[in-house]
């Protein structure tokens, strides 16, 4: 039966849009992934000799221990945002003789392989070798690094519960502040704590059976969970929700692309997900306070482009790079009917462009730290409308994860929509207007840099209609395809 599984896990990847993105996007994927993982070998390889270097009258084990509740957190929440559920069609499993168990039993199984459970064993393998060439013993390292593959398993179950709801994940990030904040500001040491604990696991081998435990628990929580939901009535019933309605007439003022403009306000007012990105994308207005407020970045003028580009493009980076998903639930629909590409394109643009400008103007409480901070505020804010907002636009043609729009459970975090693809098409956003401002502030001074970084935008927005034809054709393309991939079910 795993044999079956894998074919068709093998014809759905095969046969699926995802197989048919940019081959160029997959060699990146690959080399990050090679990497990371090149980078998390090197530092298992190193560790043990960097922390006895560091910390000569420390035993490294100790050390490792004290902190590893640290990496543990830490690892929790980045798998929360960053690893993707491995999942199946399994609506035409339900009505084929083929027991519910295995399935749910398969699904799981493939969450062990997932790359965020591959980096640990790259630092945590050489480290164990290392700790054995030292002497240290054998059957104590072997039940220790046991015990850390179990931990990380653990981790991985509790992942998929914590992806059903939003609670375990805020009580997740507040420990890992707390302790943070703990250790840092010596109020209490909780890395002793914890490393008690950690060493236990060393010192005491028979302790094995206690992380191996927790991991199966997580591992029968998630049984439990998906058996008493694995049933057809319940996948395919839909939920019936009473709206109010609100006058957009003040919209009508874009003519054509009004329509578009006020599905896109419905949707917002009506949705917990897209209400929710709105107000992170306030939380952006103040990343600048991180800055500007010490004078270590004063002579920085790289990190002062990268703090003022972010204080404009809160929207227009939670929001606009999701695009098109956010119509994913009736993108067929939508392209059934006799609309302009262009015109839904260039909505999405005027919806970005007005966020920019809005939080432009609430950003006017800057000019406190000094006019040339908030000239760069400026400049950064015509540079997301000139070009991130079209680079945006872009990277839309290559996001094809469907989002469900009433999933209130995960609102504020929800990762559907997020992608690594996202991640490599966000570098040159970010790092684009860095480089325009620090080149010429290196040989010219940081009111040309200023200068630059505003001139790019305009340039941007002189060209608008020429980005636009070159995305529209882009989105044209692959138009099928993200149909395809809107309906493929996660």
């Amino acid at each position: 039966m795993i044999k079956k599984f894998l074919s068709f896990q093998w014809k759905e990847f095969t046969r699926s849009s995802a197989f048919q993105k940019g081959i160029a996007i997959k060699i990146l994927l690959a080399f990050a992934a090679l990497y990371f993982g090149g980078c998390a070998l090197v530092l298992g390889s190193l560790l043990f000799f960097i922390l006895e270097k560091s910390i000569p009258n420390v035993d490294p084990i100790i050390l490792v221990n004290n902190f590893i509740i640290f990496w543990f957190l830490l690892d929790l929440v980045i798998r929360y945002f960053m690893q993707q559920m491995p999942v199946m069609n399994i609506k035409p499993l339900m009505i084929i003789p083929i027991k519910k168990k295995k399935i749910i039993h398969f699904l799981l199984g493939k969450t062990t392989i997932s790359f965020f459970n591959i980096i640990p064993l790259f630092i945590f393998v050489p480290f164990s070798i290392v700790l054995l060439v030292k002497g240290y013993s054998v059957l104590n390292v072997i039940a220790w690094f046991i015990s850390i593959v179990a931990i990380t398993q653990a981790l991985n179950f509790l992942n998929i519960l914590v992806n059903k709801n939003n609670t375990v994940f805020w009580i997740t990030l507040a420990l890992l502040a707390t302790f943070g904040a703990l250790e840092y500001f010596d109020i209490y040491k909780v890395s002793e704590f914890f490393g008690t604990l950690f060493n236990g696991l060393y010192n005491h081998p028979y302790f094995i059976i206690i992380p191996i435990a927790l991991a199966a628990f997580f591992y029968y929580l998630n049984f439990d969970y998906l058996n008493k939901r694995f049933y057809l009535d319940g996948a395919i019933s839909k939920k019936v929700k009473e709206v109010e309605t609100s006058d957009l007439s003040w919209l009508d003022r874009f003519g054509k692309l009004a329509t578009f403009l006020k599905n896109d306000v419905r949707m917002i007012s009506r949705n917990a997900r897209p209400k929710q990105v709105l107000m992170m994308s306030a939380l952006f207005l103040f990343y600048g306070l991180i800055f500007f407020t010490q004078d270590i970045y004063r002579d920085m003028p790289a990190m002062l482009a990268f703090a003022s580009l972010f204080i404009t493009a809160g929207f227009l980076f939670s929001f606009g790079q999701l695009v098109p998903s956010w119509d994913s639930e009736y993108y067929k629909m939508m392209m059934s009917q006799n609309i302009s590409y262009r015109q839904y394109l260039e909505s999405k643009w005027y919806l970005m462009v007005l966020a920019v400008l809005v939080s432009f103007i609430l950003s006017t409480p800057y000019i406190y730290f000094g006019w040339d901070i908030f000239g760069m505020i400026a400049a950064g804010a015509l540079f997301n409308i000139g070009i991130n907002s079209f680079v945006t636009l872009f990277g839309g043609a290559l996001n094809r994860v469907p989002i469900q729009l009433n999933e209130k459970a995960k609102a504020f975090s929800n990762t559907q929509g997020f992608n690594p693809t996202q991640l490599l098409i966000g570098l040159p956003k970010l790092l684009l207007p860095v480089l325009v401002l620090y080149i010429p502030y290196l040989f010219f001074g940081l009111t040309t840099g200023i200068i630059c970084l505003g001139a790019f935008g305009i340039m941007g927005l002189l060209f608008r209609n020429y980005f636009l034809t070159q995305i529209e054709k882009v989105y044209q393309k692959g138009k099928y395809k993200t149909i395809a991939a809107f309906g493929e079910k996660k």
